[in-house]
């Protein structure tokens, strides 16, 4: 016997989220692949965006069959294909890479808090597809030398036990950094350059002053968090993370709607905050503790600012919520 399983709160609002974070992927792939110049990247890129299209069309499907209506998405308008490219190729390899290895993380979350077949399949797959972007972009710069592993430290060569409550603490002289501290550390750091390298090429070409003081924030938080956690890792002699070589062009006309660049940095930053959150928990250095909860305060500040502006603007789609009981229940 067939049953109707409708859609629980969690599986109605992940595939809502996912469809605009996908609808907005497509957009960004397409302008990379029309610029893109180089074979291999272009392959990854190609990838990439038949996945991304994909998803859109069974979240649409399944939206379809329930009766729920399809969010507005970004279409060619969003996009200026006619002006001059702003990032060069190893900048949409990055992209790439940066885009499944937070799919990963993200659609990992959501499918162990969905439970219908049709939606856990589609989400097990996400994962999958996210698996294997992340290994084929990752080979890909490795290849190119624009990939900076995390730092390397010495194997240790017996099982030890903390002895002194003082391993958590950052008062007096500071234990070194444990291998899961410096691993945050360094994916901390590779995303901010990231996003330094986002907000250096909108800055060029965003008009719009109220969403060019925006991003001008963000690039600023970003800035500090390289500085605070550089700082930590040369005090502890172990130099720093550098930034790979990926530039940004000279060109000062915009390719993106300034809808699709405040959509971009409100979902930046919710990933941003859910990251600093793991890292959080990972950190056992009360030092390291407090700046990963001074930046999530930030984040969440910065963040709403961004959610203002795209209110302000009637940008921001309602997420599928709950009734209103008690204006129900009004005679």
């Amino acid at each position: 016997m067939e049953h109707n399983i409708r859609l629980s709160s969690s599986e109605m609002g992940s595939l809502w989220a996912i469809y605009i974070q996908e609808n907005m992927t497509v957009c960004l792939l397409t302008y990379f692949l029309h610029h893109n110049v180089d074979e291999e990247i272009g392959e990854v890129l190609q990838q990439a965006y038949v996945h991304s299209e994909s998803h859109l069309q069974t979240i649409t499907s399944i939206f379809n069959k329930e009766g729920i209506p399809i969010p507005d998405g970004f279409t060619t308008e969003d996009l200026d294909l006619t002006v001059p490219p702003l990032f060069y190729d190893p900048f949409s390899l990055s992209f790439v890479y940066s885009l499944s290895r937070l799919g990963m993380i993200n659609t990992g979350f959501i499918t162990a808090n969905v439970a219908r077949e049709d939606v856990m399949d589609f989400f097990v797959t996400m994962v999958q597809e996210s698996s294997k972007l992340y290994q084929q972009s990752t080979k890909l710069m490795l290849s190119k030398g624009v990939y900076d592993r995390p730092p390397m430290i010495p194997y240790h060569k017996e099982v030890r036990y903390i002895e002194k409550l003082s391993y958590i603490s950052a008062i007096g002289k500071k234990r070194p950094l444990n291998a899961a501290e410096l691993t945050e550390i360094f994916f901390n750091t590779e995303r901010n350059y990231f996003s330094i390298l986002l907000c250096m090429g909108l800055l060029q070409v965003v008009k719009d002053k109220e969403i060019h003081n925006y991003i001008e924030e963000g690039k600023k938080i970003s800035e500090e968090q390289i500085r605070t956690f550089n700082d930590i890792l040369m005090r502890e002699e172990l130099l720093g993370n550098v930034s790979t070589s990926m530039e940004v062009t000279d060109s000062t006309e915009s390719p993106f709607s300034d809808r699709l660049v405040v959509t971009l940095f409100h979902s930046l930053n919710a990933i941003d905050i859910t990251l600093i959150g793991h890292a959080l928990s990972l950190s056992m250095r009360s030092d390291l503790a407090a700046y990963y909860q001074k930046y999530i305060i930030e984040i969440l500040t910065y963040s709403a600012k961004g959610f203002d502006l795209m209110v302000d603007r009637g940008w921001a789609q309602l997420p599928p919520h709950a009734p209103s009981r008690r204006d129900l229940q009004k005679l």
